[in-house]
């Protein structure tokens, strides 16, 4: 989707959810942004680990795809928690959605841009 034809957020957030629970997941959203526009966060980890922080990004061709842009280093776990935080206070829009599921490759390329 591109320009005014993007889905409000909570509406995209639940349709997110949905798609977590077909795919056998378990979503949380973890911070409520603002209702219509907020910007939304996509953290996926698989089986309680290997955190993935993805942000939806302008295209060249005008859509918004997903795109990885921080991952929780093992040796660091706090610093991707940290991150998270800082964001929120930086945008107190901001959602934050949580996808634990088996196959988080998948779940990305299954969203809509």
């Amino acid at each position: 989707m591109t320009g005014d034809t993007r889905l409000p957020a909570h509406l995209e957030i639940g349709a997110m959810i949905k798609l977590a629970e077909a795919q056998g997941g378990i979503a949380t959203v973890l911070s409520k942004g603002e209702r219509d526009a907020g910007t939304i966060l996509l953290v996926t980890i698989s089986r309680g680990s290997g955190g993935q922080l993805f942000e939806r990004m302008p295209q060249l061709d005008g859509s918004r795809a997903f795109v990885p842009t921080k991952s929780q280093d093992i040796e660091k776990p706090y610093d991707f928690s940290e991150y998270l935080d800082r964001r929120r206070r930086q945008d107190i829009d901001i959602w934050v959605l949580e996808v634990d599921i088996d196959d988080p490759e998948r779940f990305v390329a299954e969203l809509p841009v």
